[in-house]
């Protein structure tokens, strides 16, 4: 009995330290003392379970304050996610704020690091976003695309493969909401965690939208790897694989028909292109895409085709009309070099002034198509400085001048 009251007493003495040295550091937090927190938690975590949940609560939310202030590294950023994920878990709403604001962050500095081409910071972020979250498999699959933009090609690889044994495809929901603050709209992660922060009033206007598969897009990126590096033969093992599981995915056909390009069989990727086009019929994206890669190949006709065919299906799809403007002004060079390249005879005279004519005539055909474009996106200042500056080469001067005061 003696030992049994001396263990209960303890015990107490125990708890009440604890207790203390959770207090302790929240007052370092305050203090912004984030070094003697970190300390204070490291010696109540040894005994954690001692303490009840509205304590174990306070003690994992001041370990993600103190993680995630200062200048964290990385790993302080996993760490601050577990403590605040675990007080979220108890019921802490303040927790679950801070574990979305963090992942948030997070992305965004990743996105400022691949505006900046900086593709191993973005692809760091990234995978620690995917660690505070690991129903979140998107942002592993970004991280992985950024890894092989920085040519981190093993490391990629394996990102791609731990995709692949989750079984993942892209495929599913995003669960998003707006920001009151800041007015951004910001992913959830989940749909219990965008309606828990709807709820604390700081998110309004949650959506559910729909995510298109991307194993086309993964195929390609594996089959993009194994070329860099001459693979060859894996590189077709990877799109075939692919197109086994999914025979009907346009999306593979069109990877595989880059791959093939970028292999230099022209010929064959030209064969899978049309193959693609006879599967959806209905897709404008997938003609435009389609132009894309005839275009790669300096087929114009067929990219013009591809691109028409687009405006066909959805006349308001301005990417495929840019696109084949592009491809049709896309002659103009061979024209322009020929003429720069011509002497001061009366033959190249004769020729420089035939040349000058064709070069009209393209302009004269390509601008309708410009007119249209700049219909639907008036806004656009590309399309408008190309349409300026072919209504001067065609002596339109006044359609010109009109432009240039839109500009």
């Amino acid at each position: 009995n003696i030992l049994t009251a001396a263990a209960v007493s303890f015990l107490t003495m125990t708890t009440f330290a604890q207790k203390d040295q959770v207090k302790n550091a929240e007052d370092a937090i305050e203090d912004k003392n984030f070094t003697e927190a970190k300390a204070q938690l490291k010696v109540a975590e040894a005994n954690l379970s001692e303490l009840n949940d509205k304590w174990q609560e306070r003690f994992y939310l001041y370990k993600g304050k103190a993680y995630s202030s200062g200048n964290p590294s990385n790993e302080d950023v996993q760490t601050a996610a577990m403590a605040y994920a675990k007080a979220a878990e108890l019921g802490n709403e303040d927790a679950s704020a801070a574990l979305t604001k963090m992942k948030n962050d997070l992305i965004n500095s990743a996105i400022e690091d691949q505006g900046k081409e900086d593709y191993k910071s973005a692809a760091d972020k990234l995978y620690t976003s995917y660690q505070m979250s690991k129903q979140d498999t998107v942002y592993l699959y970004y991280a992985a695309n950024n890894l092989v933009n920085a040519q981190e090609y093993g490391k990629a690889v394996e990102y791609l493969e731990e995709l692949s044994d989750l079984g993942y495809d892209g495929s599913g929901k995003s669960y998003t909401a707006v920001n009151i603050e800041t007015g951004e709209k910001e992913n959830m992660g989940s749909k219990e965690q965008m309606d828990l922060m709807v709820k604390t009033g700081q998110y309004k206007d949650p959506k559910v939208e729909p995510i298109p598969s991307k194993k086309g897009e993964i195929a390609s990126l594996v089959a993009r790897i194994y070329i860099n590096q001459e693979q060859y033969d894996k590189a077709i093992e990877s799109i075939d694989a692919a197109k086994a599981a999914n025979p009907n995915d346009v999306d593979l056909l069109l990877s595989e028909a880059n791959m093939y390009y970028q292999m230099g069989e022209k010929e064959k990727a030209i064969s899978i292109l049309e193959k693609a086009g006879n599967m959806d019929k209905s897709n404008p994206g997938v003609y435009n895409n389609i132009g894309l890669m005839y275009a790669e190949i300096e087929n114009t006709d067929k990219a013009v085709e591809s691109y028409k065919t687009a405006l066909e299906i959805d006349p308001e799809y301005n990417e495929a009309r840019i696109n084949m403007i592009a491809a049709m002004l896309g002659e103009e060079r061979a024209l322009i070099d020929e003429m720069n390249n011509l002497g001061m005879s009366k033959k190249d005279n004769a020729r420089y002034d035939e040349l000058d004519a064709q070069r009209k005539d393209l302009y004269k055909k390509v601008l309708p198509y410009l007119e249209e474009a700049m219909e639907v996106d008036p806004e656009n200042k590309e399309i408008l400085k190309t349409a300026m500056n072919l209504y001067t080469n065609l002596d339109q001067q006044e359609k010109a001048d009109a432009l240039k005061d839109r500009l």
